[in-house]
């Protein structure tokens, strides 16, 4: 199993090993060595024929990719794959900029796309490297959730289609919850605005207090309530020095609460004339959260189901010339230089080359 060594300090080296193809004899080990020699940075590099592998040290942190280059420079390969991940609770561009951050900081890993619309992260790396697990570990340290997909994953679509469906029933609930909750407090703390008689209304049937008091109860239901997602999350990631728009939330709805309960319960602590109320801004900007969210979780619902209909259009077997049978395979065992058969009105199931007889096709 190859491996990578990280560096806990600055002083330490940083050591990769790399599976390498096409080697055949000891000048070809020299010329990796000397191509891998060659990067800056590198300390010690040593190339094993028998195991196909190159053990390369670094003075500073490890550069798979500069590696990968100089072996390739010098005619070699080094063997890559493509992992894809499932990830969920992604909100904003900032959420993929930080996964796509955590995966390529990774060593072996050379490149990670995140796609926020899919929930899909693709990631491509040294082979033997880096391990799915690996790849996992580091989005959760991100603070988000993955998993692996494959070819072999039961019912995937369906999983990310009922987890979506439920994410957007838990959004909707807790919209309905946090407007009726806060539709009260706005109009006790803002309606006067609207509606010039009701700040006496208030003031002579309830009072200032009371109004305060029943605000108080309110706002706390909303934010420890439909409002809790955003602290469960957002209060971690501002501790990992990584805010996100949960921290933004959190932050700002914390601090219009905090200084609202300080001027109910004991406004003698805040210099004269300051002691107002803010429930309403906490409660709304929860509410208004939620709204974008779950409007957020509709398109990508809908999203979702687009890119499933468009990929249930592609056919999933092909038929190939095998030892001079024709079989049916699934798709995903179709190799380069196989002969596909398509029949007239079959679908076409991979690119190729016509190399014998006719046909005329749709291309939308």
């Amino acid at each position: 199993m190859a491996s990578v060594s990280l560096p806990s300090g600055s002083n330490q080296a940083a050591r990769l090993s790399l599976p390498v193809e096409g080697m055949t004899c000891a000048s070809c080990v020299g010329r990796v060595e000397r191509a891998l020699k060659a990067v800056p940075g590198v300390q010690t590099a040593t190339v094993n024929l028998a195991t196909e592998r190159a053990d390369v040290t670094f003075s500073g942190v490890a550069d798979p990719q500069a590696a990968v280059s100089a072996i390739e420079s010098a005619g070699y390969a080094v063997r890559e794959e493509t992992t894809e991940l499932a990830i969920e609770e992604m909100t904003c561009a900032s959420c993929v900029g930080r996964v796509e951050k955590a995966l390529t900081q990774l060593p072996g890993v050379l490149s990670a796309s995140v796609n926020l619309a899919t929930e899909r992260a693709r990631v491509r790396h040294l082979a033997g490297v880096i391990s799915t697990a690996d790849l996992e570990a580091a989005v959760v340290q991100a603070g988000y959730k993955a998993r692996r997909l494959s070819a072999e994953t039961p019912n995937v679509n369906d999983q990310d289609t009922e987890r979506r469906e439920n994410e957007a029933r838990g959004l909707r609930r807790s919209l309905l919850i946090a407007g009726i909750l806060t539709l009260p407090v706005f109009i006790l703390e803002m309606g006067s605005h609207l509606i010039p008689p009701m700040h006496h209304w208030v003031q002579g049937v309830l009072g200032e207090q009371t109004s305060w008091y029943i605000q108080f109860v309110l706002a706390t239901l909303v934010l420890f309530g439909p409002g809790l997602r955003f602290f469960r999350k957002g209060i971690p990631a501002l501790l990992r020095g990584a805010p996100d728009m949960n921290s933004l939330v959190s932050v700002g709805t914390a601090a219009a609460y905090g200084y609202s309960v300080v001027a109910t319960f004991i406004p003698e602590v805040l210099p004269k004339g300051t002691a107002n109320v803010y429930f309403e801004a906490a409660a709304v900007i929860v509410t208004l959260i939620l709204l974008g969210r779950t409007l957020e979780a509709r398109a990508k619902g809908r999203t979702s189901q687009a890119i499933k209909r468009l990929v249930g259009l592609q056919a999933k077997t092909a038929r190939v010339e095998r030892n001079g049978d024709t079989v049916e395979i699934p798709l995903d065992q179709v190799t380069t230089g196989d002969v596909v058969f398509v029949r007239p009105g079959e679908k076409i199931p991979v690119d190729g080359e016509v190399v014998e007889g006719h046909l005329m096709w749709m291309r939308a």
